[in-house]
């Protein structure tokens, strides 16, 4: 069963692989997002990164949260649920 990591505090550089590469060392990572503004393409300093295993997902955690990388201290903690935002759009009344 996966395990779906929220990752924050991310330097604004770090890209998909980057964040790939940092999770490796902890076990078979599945895939890593680091999330982007939709109208500047710019990262917005969080991502989510899903790990094969529960057991490494969990050392992972345990190994990276607030640990320094590249002149940050990630936050790293099992992501939550996505919360249904409703509908896009505008609204009509």
């Amino acid at each position: 069963m996966t395990s779906k990591l929220y990752v924050g505090n991310l330097p604004f550089e770090v890209g998909d692989d980057d964040l790939a590469e940092l999770f490796s060392a902890h076990g078979e990572v599945e895939s890593a997002k680091v999330i982007t503004d939709r109208e500047t393409g710019r990262a917005r300093g969080f991502g989510f990164v899903e790990m094969a295993q529960e057991a490494d997902a969990q050392k992972a955690i345990q190994s990276l949260d607030g640990k320094e990388f590249q002149g940050r201290a990630l936050k790293v903690n099992v992501a939550k649920p996505r919360e249904d935002r409703g509908g896009g759009g505008r609204g009509r009344w």
